[in-house]
């Protein structure tokens, strides 16, 4: 009983195959159809190595949500080389509650405002780059990938005497409270007010004034080598000696989640503005460098991703099948057209044959079929 069982299942197993095998003795191998299958295979081959490539690379999401975190800090951190000696100017924030904030984090350095040949070439090289960042929004995506966490490459000290040296580099940090705020550069060193703050400009006299300035770095949050900020290797030359430089920055918080990092940092859009400052004529205000920020309420998370190891099989199934089962009822497809064609034209060499005129022979005579021949 067991047997006769078992025997009934296999045979119930053989009946629901779906893959029946033909024997080897009825099929026929053809020189179109390896033809076929030497195209089918190469096309294969092809897409599942592209294919491959595409599983391996990853790409961006970008997501959105309102910004919950109003308690933290907001990190600035500043490169900026001003064409005035460190004793003239003075750098400091004032928020929109009218609070100055303690500029302790920022060091100034007495430096020369014209840049080496191998900075002054990675300097043009960074504002190719942003060139092609305003172009090409998709690079961001590939400054992201390359993020990685570390301090950021330190910008060699010059070696000339102090007294030679005509220019001033401001670099460090800040923090702010996350309320819109007022970065700013002016003459004079800033002292606290208790109306809000004063710089002491009275000082200083006129025809040393000169904002010329190369902004290095300029961003906010955490410091991320490789990525580059809209600001960055930007360099103005004052024409005058008053002169009103203006930039106008909306931050947007961003969480930064790739396959390298995981950070918390900002990035900004910006739009500037410059004016001569001449009273006579009635461009009122005061010379330096403003940087006027504001933070948006929206939070940006970008997010990379890989694709999963299912979906890469399911679209190399899908190739591989797809492509076999194509090939293979083009091939049918054309094989019926060619038998076709190939019927016709020997169905009408037979009716020409048929319709053809018998050759009759010479002086009339018939000719009469027998065993032995033909007679006359």
């Amino acid at each position: 009983m067991k047997r006769l069982t078992k025997k009934k299942a296999m045979t119930l197993v053989k009946e629901l195959d779906a893959f029946p095998k033909v024997p080897e003795s009825y099929v026929e191998a053809t020189a179109s159809g390896g033809t076929v299958s030497l195209i089918a295979f190469t096309l294969m081959a092809v897409l599942a190595f592209l294919e491959f490539f595409v599983y391996t690379n990853t790409w961006m999401k970008y997501e959105y949500e309102v910004d919950k975190d109003y308690s933290s800090k907001l990190r600035i951190n500043v490169d900026i080389t001003v064409a005035m000696r460190c004793q003239y100017i003075g750098a400091d924030v004032l928020d929109l509650a009218e609070n100055m904030v303690a500029s302790d984090g920022l060091k100034y350095e007495p430096v020369n405002f014209e840049l080496p040949p191998e900075q002054r070439l990675w300097h043009m090289t960074l504002l190719h780059i942003q060139e092609r960042l305003r172009v090409e929004h998709a690079l961001q995506d590939v400054l992201f990938k390359g993020a990685i966490r570390g301090s950021p490459p330190s910008v060699p000290h010059s070696e000339d005497s102090p007294s030679s040296l005509t220019a001033c580099r401001i670099h460090g940090h800040l923090y702010v409270n996350k309320v819109a705020g007022n970065f700013h550069v002016t003459v004079g060193k800033p002292i606290p007010h208790p109306r809000g703050h004063a710089h002491l400009a009275a000082l200083v006299s006129h025809d040393t004034y000169n904002f010329s300035h190369r902004i290095d770095h300029l961003s906010f949050g955490e410091v991320i080598p490789g990525i580059i900020s809209p600001l960055d290797a930007t360099e103005k030359i004052s024409p005058e000696s008053n002169h009103m430089f203006q930039y106008f920055i909306t931050i947007v918080p961003t969480k930064l989640n790739t396959y390298k990092i995981s950070a918390e940092t900002h990035q900004y859009s910006v739009t500037e503005r410059e004016r001569v400052i001449n009273h006579a004529a009635g461009s009122h205000g005061v010379s330096g460098i403003f940087m006027k920020y504001d933070i948006s309420s929206l939070m940006v998370k970008v997010t990379e991703q890989h694709m999963p190891l299912w979906q890469f099989l399911v679209r190399l199934c899908g190739i591989i099948g797809g492509i076999f089962s194509t090939t293979g009822m083009l091939h049918g497809a054309i094989g019926f057209l060619v038998d076709v064609v190939c019927c016709r034209l020997q169905m009408g060499i037979y009716r020409d044959l048929k319709e053809a005129p018998v050759d009759e022979p010479p002086n009339g005579e018939t000719l009469i079929p027998t065993e032995n021949g033909v007679e006359s």
